[in-house]
């Protein structure tokens, strides 16, 4: 199809036939821990297990098997933040044309490599999503390759809807569908695809506080842009929706809500830590908008699409750390005693006996504020929750040790 072509339901289905072969059927699967903490049925589309490690690789390649063979010749180019990216470079060698990227300059070093990988030539350019496409439509006209886009796309929106395909041929009783929002794409055709199945079915998509344009651009009912802010959640970083995206979710589409990223972080953990599931920030945002309230559970069993994985590892340490120190299972401790022998070991014996582990001791005596006579020990430890670790504060203080916590 093309663009300007009405988009149906019939050709989402043709891009299922498509892709069979190409893409593999991702589970759909529940935890039982989730199921319990909400109270409610939830079912997780795992678009993280997906090739290329997210959703993308369907729209790009239902859009790139339609290229004509002269087409084919001039290669393909594209923008991304990083999912997409990887989509288009394994859709093209699979149907045996070229393909170059633009990146953001401040896109994974994982998404970048993983691309790489795929046989694309990359190249990084400004700071936001929105830069590199516009240098890429650039490069397009110049060079006279086919752009890809990574949303705007009748083609690229039938790929995504077969996701809704897939979930409600599994689990046809869904009553809700929770899809995270970027540019639009993947919620466009999912809700378009699921709402001619079943008109009753609710669409919820989900965007970072730090980036709304979905949010924004339906309180004003036409396409505005967001001047976001910086955000984990870099995969759905798109500052103005796509004409056709935002065509189809206002016909489609219930509600779109927002999540912090305090609530991505906490999403991301709980992923990790109770279903051993790598999530990045776009894909948590589901499960984020549900632990924040944001989404009805009254409604019924709800669907969730984990859009993707390709989490830089060095951002999930800091997710990791940081989610420990807020849930109270680690603390970082200062205090200062007198530089005599045995009062490292003294401390050290207390904190034993008040059940926390050592993970990290700094002795330190050289900081010009103190005094010769004084010795500054931080702890990093390991403790059990909040509760513990106000416990352990207060006894330590009790013991007159002059406690302050660095968190």
């Amino acid at each position: 199809m093309h663009v300007g072509q009405e988009l149906t339901i019939e050709h989402i289905r043709q891009a299922a036939k498509a892709l069979q072969g190409v893409t593999v059927m991702t589970p759909l699967q529940e935890s039982v821990y989730i199921n319990d903490l909400l109270g409610a049925r939830v079912f997780f589309k795992l678009e993280n297990l997906q090739r290329t490690g997210s959703f993308k690789l369907r729209g790009a390649y239902n859009r790139i098997r339609q290229l004509t063979p002269e087409e084919l010749k001039r290669g393909v180019i594209a923008a991304s933040a990083g999912n997409h990216a990887q989509g288009v470079a394994l859709a093209a060698g699979l149907v045996g044309t070229t393909s170059l990227i633009y990146m953001p300059e401040g896109a994974s070093l994982t998404k970048i490599e993983s691309t790489r990988g795929y046989g694309a030539d990359i190249c990084l350019f400004g700071e936001t999503f929105d830069d590199a496409y516009h240098e890429a439509e650039r490069v397009a006209q110049e060079t006279g390759r086919v752009l890809i886009p990574a949303f705007n796309d009748p083609a690229i929106i039938a790929g995504q809807g077969t996701i809704a395909l897939e979930m409600l041929d599994e689990r046809p009783h869904l009553d809700v569908l929770v899809v995270p929002v970027g540019g639009g794409g993947l919620i466009a055709g999912m809700a378009l695809a699921a709402k001619e199945q079943n008109c009753r079915i609710k669409v919820i998509g989900v965007q970072t506080d730090s980036v709304p344009a979905f949010v924004l651009s339906r309180q004003e009912h036409r396409v505005v842009e967001a001047h976001g802010g910086r955000t984990i959640a870099d995969g759905i970083a798109v500052k103005r929706p796509g004409d056709l995206t935002f065509e189809l979710v206002e016909q489609y589409v219930d509600d779109v809500v927002t999540v912090s990223e305090h609530d991505i972080s906490r999403a991301i953990l709980i992923f990790l830590e109770r279903t051993k599931l790598v999530v990045e920030g776009a894909g948590a945002v589901g499960l984020a908008a549900i632990l924040a309230g944001k989404i009805p559970l009254g409604l019924g069993t709800v669907g969730v699409v984990v859009s993707g994985g390709n989490i830089d590892v060095t951002l999930l340490n800091r997710i990791i750390e940081k989610g420990l120190v807020e849930e109270g299972r680690q603390v970082h401790l200062k205090t200062t005693v007198g530089d005599r022998p045995g009062q490292l070991a003294r401390v050290l014996r207390r904190v034993a006996e008040l059940k926390a582990n050592v993970i990290r001791v700094e002795h330190e005596r050289w900081n010009p504020q103190l005094s010769p006579a004084e010795v500054a020990i931080q702890m990093v430890l390991e403790t059990r929750n909040v509760e513990h670790v106000q416990q352990l504060v207060t006894k330590l203080r009790e013991d007159g040790y002059d406690v302050e916590i660095l968190n």
